[in-house]
């Protein structure tokens, strides 16, 4: 069996992964910083909506219903 630290060539992959995965990391850091804020865009425009608020009281008939 060989000494790992007489293989050249493993060390010289080991490098190469090692800085293909560097790059790739501060591509995306840099991408990520510097892309332009856009402002959201809505796909369909939001129309006013009615909200109807019905008190019921606890001695109602609707109360008891609804429990």
């Amino acid at each position: 069996m060989s000494d790992w630290t007489s293989l050249w060539y493993v060390w010289l992959i080991l490098l190469l992964v090692f800085l293909l995965l560097l790059c790739g990391v501060s591509v995306s850091c840099v991408r990520f910083c510097c892309r332009k804020k856009r402002i959201p865009v809505e796909p369909f425009p939001r129309h006013p909506c009615d909200l109807a608020v019905i008190g019921i009281d606890s001695d109602s008939t609707a109360h008891s219903t609804v429990t």
